[in-house]
Parts: C-alpha cells; sequence; structure tokens
C-alpha cells in the first residue's frame, strides 16, 4: 500500500503501510527487538536511549531517543500506546515538528519465518513540517523502509548499523 495524504479534522496527515519476511521465528525476532540495547545495531544515527517515565516496555512508558545524522540532531519521544508482545506493539515517536503514530504486527509464517507490518501516520504540527509531508512524503516511507531492512538484516545475519 502506498502512502497517500489526506485531511482529517483541518490536519494533514500522511499514511502508508509497510511489509517484511524476516527469516527467522516469532520468538526470535521479538526478543531481539523488545531489547532497547539492541536499537542502536539497526536504528542508523541513534546515539543513546534513555528511560523517562512509566514502567520500561509497558502501556504509557515513555522513553527519550537522540539521533546524530551528522549535521542534523535529533530527539524523539517514544511513548507505548498497546504492548501485546509478540503480536503487536504500538507507540506515538513525537518530535520538532512532527507526530508519528506507529502500529507494529507481527505474524509467525507457515515456514517459522516473521512477517512484520508496520502501519504509519504522520502529523505535522508545525507549518514547515507540513510543508515537508506534502513535498518529500517519499522521504518518509524510504526512511521506514531503511530501518526494517536494518532490523531484518540484524535479525537475520546479526549485522549492525552502529558505529565502533
Amino acid at each position: 500500500m502506498d502512502g497517500f495524504y489526506t485531511f482529517e479534522k483541518n490536519t494533514p496527515l500522511m499514511q502508508y503501510t509497510i511489509e517484511i519476511f524476516i527469516e527467522k521465528p516469532l520468538e526470535e525476532v521479538i526478543r531481539k527487538m523488545d531489547s532497547a540495547e539492541n536499537m542502536k545495531h539497526w536504528l542508523e544515527g541513534l546515539v543513546s536511549s534513555e528511560h523517562i517515565s512509566g514502567i520500561p516496555k509497558e502501556f504509557g512508558a515513555k522513553m527519550k531517543l537522540n539521533y546524530d545524522f551528522g549535521n542534523r540532531k535529533m530527539e524523539l519521544i517514544e511513548t507505548i500506546t498497546k504492548q501485546n508482545l509478540p503480536n503487536e506493539f504500538h507507540a506515538t515517536y513525537t518530535t520538532k515538528g512532527i507526530r508519528n503514530i506507529q502500529e507494529n504486527y507481527f505474524e509467525s509464517t507457515p515456514k517459522n519465518h516473521t512477517k512484520w507490518i508496520c502501519k504509519n501516520e504522520f502529523e505535522p504540527t508545525t507549518f514547515k513540517m507540513n510543508a515537508m509531508l506534502f513535498l518529500m512524503p517519499r522521504a518518509f516511507k524510504k526512511q521506514t523502509k531503511k530501518n526494517m531492512n536494518n532490523f531484518k538484516n540484524f535479525a537475520e545475519n546479526s549485522t549492525s548499523v552502529a558505529h565502533a
């Protein structure tokens, strides 16, 4: 399903869904994904993560994620909105100018692999981000695909994007 741009309650949204298959059993995929220590291996640019409130990994828990992309630094706040592993993990990611509502679904396949379905909805909170969503929607989808492929490579081959 390709991304699309809609208007709901006068708020521009961008929504898209990406699916990926990981050639590892569901339990192993979730074990690797449900580790804050492993995030640096598949989230390129992540320099630190810090639990800031709630019970870690539980509904309502918040974590600060700091990224460094060379000339651009970014701080995201992750808020867990649903935790039902191994089948679902939903969270909201907020940073200056935008909010990403993400729903992740995991299914075991007949070959004992894992299907990961990632639904994203982006809500701009500033005019600048509203314009970026409108003018560059592919950049957001491309970044999601990159993160998912990085995780797939980490889960299947122990390939890390972390710099030593």
